[in-house]
């Protein structure tokens, strides 16, 4: 199955007024002249040549093999402990191509993790060489707050067309959704270098109800109250399955701090509420009890597929009760799409729901692991903090603007097949664990984003072993007491059924050998 072939230059992406104004700017402060520029910003790139996923798919007999010598000598870091003693340095890359990466060890490993979810175009994709032409070009990557740059912009107006589920260039309909007041509606976007530091300016917005941002700023519709924030518990009802990122909020909310979080409560300050994922009943009890008196909830914050959870999926019916709950409440909603954003066909896992969040977070996925650079995108019955309230000085580099058009592009082009490929993917896998009943137990996830469960967790490590050892990128989930042994997998965009074909095979094998 061939990928569809996507053929843009820089004037094709940014339009050619932009170019004109860039190519005259350009010559003003540096060497060089308009013809010589103008080529440059016109060259169409390939973003993903036959020729390269066909090399690709050739090297799937090398996975787990020397391909090159090892490094003899490499720098211990000085890292913390704990740290260190999750470091392999094996593994590290001495070089990357497409799903590949080449170790220290000079061995060829298998990305079947997308080098934890923000490389799911792999490494050295053809379509970022847009982003080195700009580099060239001299447009610059560094601006600030107050001079987002054209770039910068164009991504905030395409985030919003595709995360409302817009077609391509129907202007009428952008130019709506971005003058509308109504809820779910998302038209606004605040630029942040991280997934952790995106949610947390959610977690403000939602506060911002509550508290005074600063001084001279007005009083929230729910002053005097106690914000309860929702959020999604483990299966005995524990608070450690969710993962906002680790932000001092996002990490109370997850259970750590513990004494923080109760000192929180006890003075009326928060509290946090877990919900088992897909139990309505405590969903709505939830609601009863903290929806009244001295208590309001401030908000929930949920992930739809909690790959730091075993990867385990809410449901659709799940999803829309919460949500329409929220909407009947008024109760602001996020999804946080860290890690499933851009997996999906729509590019937003949320919209396969049917659901309409106030905000949703997404990050590393989009610009392809060129550059740290994460997006909150939500309503303008949100839009309630000061500039201060929420910024970093380096999120709107216009390169890593630049890198997210190219992968949504990509992804978008390629939607119809990626998505067909995630579906093979997520059936073979149901197929291997009915096959090998007595060791593997279920596949939770979706598409690309997947993971077995297995009866005990002795089982699954020895799983995970034997596929590493066969130069998979594979993890089991054993830190969570309470979370199901589960091997976790990732596969990028770009994994053909060759390489499908190949994880299947090895897996197995695996299975076999239990």
């Amino acid at each position: 199955m061939r990928f569809k072939k996507v053929n843009l230059s820089l004037a094709d992406l940014l339009g050619r007024r932009y170019v004109k104004a860039a190519t005259a700017a350009n010559v003003a402060v540096r060497a060089g002249d308009a013809v010589s520029l103008g080529k440059l910003f016109y060259e169409k790139v390939e973003f993903f040549s036959t020729a390269r996923q066909r090399k690709l798919a050739s090297l799937l007999p090398k996975v787990g093999t020397p391909v090159s010598g090892p490094l003899r000598s490499s720098p211990s870091g000085a890292s913390t402990r704990m740290f260190d003693a999750a470091t392999h340095a094996e593994m590290s890359p001495l070089a990357g191509r497409g799903y590949y990466r080449v170790g220290e060890d000079g061995r060829l490993r298998f990305l079947s993790k997308s080098e934890h979810y923000h490389a799911p175009l792999g490494h050295a994709f053809e379509g970022y060489r847009l982003v080195e032409y700009a580099h060239r070009l001299g447009i610059p990557n560094a601006t600030h707050n107050n001079t987002r740059g054209y770039i910068t912009r164009l991504l905030e107006a395409e985030l919003v067309r595709t995360s409302n589920g817009l077609a391509k260039g129907d202007d009428a309909a952008l130019g709506k959704a971005l003058r509308s007041k109504r809820r779910g509606v998302l038209n606004r976007v605040l630029n942040l270098e991280t997934g952790s530091l995106a949610c947390e300016a959610g977690i403000k917005m939602m506060l911002a109800r509550f508290y005074r941002v600063q001084d001279d700023w007005p009083n929230g519709a729910h002053v005097g109250r106690t914000p309860v924030f929702l959020v999604m518990g483990d299966s005995e009802g524990g608070p450690r399955a969710n993962y906002h990122g680790t932000t001092i909020f996002a990490q109370v909310m997850r259970g750590m701090w513990p004494e923080l979080g109760q000192a929180f409560e006890r003075h009326g300050i928060m509290k946090v509420v877990s919900i088992r994922p897909n139990d309505e009943q405590q969903l709505e009890s939830a609601f009863k009890t903290y929806q009244r008196g001295k208590y309001r909830i401030a908000g929930l914050l949920h992930e739809l597929i909690l790959m730091n959870y075993g990867g385990l999926r809410l449901t659709k019916r799940f999803g829309r009760r919460a949500h329409a709950l929220c909407r009947e409440h008024d109760v602001p909603t996020m999804v946080d799409e860290i890690q499933s954003c851009l997996w999906s066909p729509q590019l937003y896992l949320f919209r396969e729901y049917g659901i309409r969040p106030n905000f949703v977070v997404i990050g590393k996925g989009f610009p392809g692991g060129e550059y740290p650079a994460s997006r909150i995108i939500f309503d303008s019955t949100m839009d309630c903090l000061p500039q201060f309230g929420a910024l970093v000085t380096n999120g709107q580099e216009e390169l890593a603007s630049l890198a997210y058009l190219v992968t949504m592009r990509w992804a978008e082009e390629n939607a119809a097949i990626t998505s067909a490929i995630g579906a093979e993917y997520e059936a073979r896998l149901r197929s291997l664990v009915r096959r090998y009943p007595q060791h593997a137990a279920a596949v939770a996830g979706k598409r690309h984003l997947a993971s077995v469960y297995f009866h005990d967790l002795d089982k699954a490590r020895a799983f995970v072993d034997c596929l590493v050892a066969g130069g998979l990128d594979i993890s089991v989930q054993s830190y969570k007491a309470s979370c199901p042994p589960g091997a976790l997998t990732k596969l990028p965009l770009i994994a053909d059924l060759s390489a499908v074909d190949m994880v299947i095979e090895r897996m197995t094998n695996a299975l076999a050998d239990l």
